[in-house]
């Protein structure tokens, strides 16, 4: 693919918690400021892939442990090693000296071609820049708020049985903490050029518009179709893909994005256009994707396509 792309990914969250802390509350920088991390965006697009039959390694996947002292067997996540093993069908990873092969297998993994990988499983060593980079998404709605709320449980704590108190014969208490409304703005770029040394290598063919155009696909329906209890409210509400020449170098874009609420819809600001127009002929295309059912564009971009979100179709 001869060409780089930039562009933003929009998220709404409504009445769910889009990317939590360890305290279960949605993350914050010190000054308060509510983001989502990359992870958060990457790992519904993993699952999306993954279900749909690609190869994805850097993934959760469980096996079956027997505790040797205990007798017991439980649940346990994969280790590195062994999810590679699992994946590619490999016996042994430590006894297989050829690098080369490794790294190829690597690559036919679509997270990795994607978003690269850092892999130190002996005998191999190596660190991946993806193609890929998605920056942290910082929700644009300053009335955002966070809303907890008591859940009661079906069941009893039996582990507070032997105490015999009154407390052992009540349900047990949950918390569910989410925020009212928030709508995150992710910087992304695509830059193929990075893996023109491994291209070199015979590792791999690059990144392709095939690549391309499935990383686009997961990027613009992923959290809407990753309905878990915390983020059923989370939806896919923008998604904006810049074309360019391979030699034009965009700022992160998410800066120059603005969101607010009207009287009847949502307005997303998309305010690069001047930006976009000093680079002229270089820049190919401009495609914007939101739901314009809830969202209306304020934009100076003069020529651009745009998209239903939902059904792919121009509107």
């Amino acid at each position: 693919m001869n060409k780089r792309v930039y562009g933003v990914l929009g998220i709404s969250s409504i009445m769910a918690n889009w990317n939590a802390d360890f305290s279960g509350y949605p993350k914050t920088i010190s000054d308060g400021s509510v983001f989502g991390s990359d992870k958060a965006l990457k790992y519904p697009m993993k699952k999306m892939w993954e279900n749909n039959g690609e190869k994805v390694l850097y993934i959760k996947s469980l096996k079956l442990s027997k505790d040797k002292k205990k007798e017991d067997i439980t649940l346990v996540p994969r280790s590195l090693k062994e999810r590679y093993e699992q994946l590619f069908n490999v016996d042994d990873l430590s006894k297989n000296t050829d690098a080369a092969q490794v790294i190829k297998n690597l690559f036919t993994a679509i997270d990795v071609k994607n978003f690269g990988a850092t892999f130190a499983e002996k005998p191999t060593n190596v660190s991946i820049t993806g193609a890929v980079q998605i920056g942290q998404g910082f929700n644009k709605y300053e009335d955002t708020s966070t809303e907890e709320q008591q859940i009661l449980s079906p069941f009893r704590d039996g582990s507070k049985d032997e105490k015999n108190d009154e407390e052992a014969k009540n349900s047990t208490l949950g918390t569910k903490i989410v925020s009212n409304e928030a709508h995150y703005i992710y910087p992304f770029v695509i830059n193929p050029a990075s893996y023109n040394g491994y291209v070199e290598m015979g590792v791999t063919e690059g990144y392709t518009e095939e690549d391309y155009l499935k990383f686009k696909e997961a990027a613009l329906v992923a959290a809407t179709s990753y309905a878990t209890n915390s983020k059923i409210g989370c939806e896919n509400e923008l998604g904006v893909f810049i074309e360019t020449m391979p030699d034009v170098y965009l700022p992160n874009l998410s800066e120059y994005v603005t969101f607010r609420k009207t009287d009847t819809k949502n307005e997303i600001g998309l305010h690069f256009g001047e930006l976009l127009k000093a680079f002229g002929d270089a820049v190919l295309s401009v495609e914007i994707y939101y739901n314009p059912y809830t969202t209306e564009l304020d934009t100076d971009i003069e020529e651009f396509k745009g998209y239903n979100i939902f059904t792919q179709e121009e509107v």
